[in-house]
C-alpha cells in the first residue's frame, strides 16, 4: 500500500485547525486534528505522524515549550513547522533554535501552508544520511570528540559535556552525515533551518562560527570546519559510530 503522509496539526483556534486539517485532507494528506500539547502527547503515545504543525501562541504550554519537548524525546526526528501571530525575526530565529524546521506565519493561506509541508517533507528525505545509527551506536565519533545523538550534547576526550543549541545539533549532524563532502550554504541552510527566506541567507555562516567554537575550532585554521572559497563548507575529518 502507498504510503500516505500523515499531519498533526496542533492549534488551539478550532476554525483554523478544522479548515486547514480539510484542506491537507482534499490534497492527499492524512490528518489529525488536536488542540493542545495534552491532546498531542496523549496522540503521540499511540501513533507516529511524518510532521507536527504546532502553534506557538496556545494558552498552558505553548508550541515553543512543545517543540523542546518534542526534540527531547522519542520524536525528536518528526519534522515540526510552526505557526505564529507574530511576524518578530526573534521569535522566528527562536523557534527554529528550538528545533524547528520551518516557520509559517499568520494570517496564511492554506496553499502556502501545504506548499511549506511538501517542502519540509522533501528535505527530511533528500539525502539519506551516510551514518545509520543504532540503539548500540548512538555516539559518533570524530577528532576527539563524539556526538551523543540521543542526549544531542558533545563530549571530550576527557568525558565533559559541552550543550548544543538545536541550531547546532542540527548542522552538525548534517556535517558528520557527510564528512568530507562539500556543502553549499543553501543544502545547508535547507538541511538545518528549512528556510528559504533572504533574511536567512547568512545564518549559515553565524552557526558554523558559533559551532566552531563548541570545537573549539580555530576559524584561521580550522581543522573540523573548513571554509571552500565560493562553495560552502566541508567537514574535513573522518567520522565513525562509537558502541555506547
Amino acid at each position: 500500500m502507498e504510503h500516505v503522509d500523515h499531519i498533526l496539526i496542533v492549534d488551539d483556534d478550532r476554525e483554523i485547525r478544522e479548515l486547514v486539517g480539510n484542506y491537507l485532507k482534499k490534497n492527499g494528506l492524512r490528518t489529525t486534528i488536536v488542540a493542545d500539547g495534552r491532546q498531542m502527547r496523549a496522540f503521540l503515545e499511540s501513533d507516529v505522524v511524518d510532521l507536527i504543525v504546532l502553534d506557538i501562541m496556545m494558552p498552558g504550554d505553548d508550541g515553543l515549550l512543545l517543540c523542546r519537548e518534542l526534540r527531547a524525546g522519542k520524536h525528536k526526528a518528526t519534522p515540526v513547522l510552526m505557526l505564529t501571530a507574530r511576524n518578530d525575526e526573534t521569535d522566528r530565529i527562536i523557534g527554529l533554535e528550538m528545533g524547528a524546521d520551518d516557520y509559517l506565519t499568520k494570517p496564511f493561506s492554506a496553499r502556502e501552508l501545504l506548499a511549506r509541508i511538501n517542502a519540509v517533507l522533501r528535505r527530511t528525505r533528500m539525502l539519506p544520511p551516510n551514518l545509520t545509527i543504532s540503539e548500540s551506536s548512538r555516539l559518533i565519533g570524530f577528532g576527539h570528540w563524539r556526538l551523543d545523538t540521543t542526549a544531542r550534547h558533545l563530549l571530550d576526550a576527557d568525558g565533559t559535556l559541552v550543550a548544543l543549541s538545536g541550531a547546532e545539533y542540527r548542522l552538525l549532524r548534517v556535517f558528520l552525515d557527510h564528512p568530507q563532502q562539500v556543502l553549499s550554504r543553501e543544502q545547508l541552510l535547507n538541511l538545518t533551518q528549512g528556510r528559504e527566506a533572504d533574511i536567512f541567507d547568512r545564518s549559515i555562516d553565524l552557526l558554523v562560527s558559533r559551532l566552531r567554537q563548541r570545537l573549539q575550532d580555530d576559524a584561521r585554521e580550522p581543522a573540523y570546519i573548513k571554509t571552500v572559497r565560493s562553495e560552502g563548507y566541508v567537514f574535513s575529518l573522518p567520522v565513525q559510530l562509537v558502541e555506547a
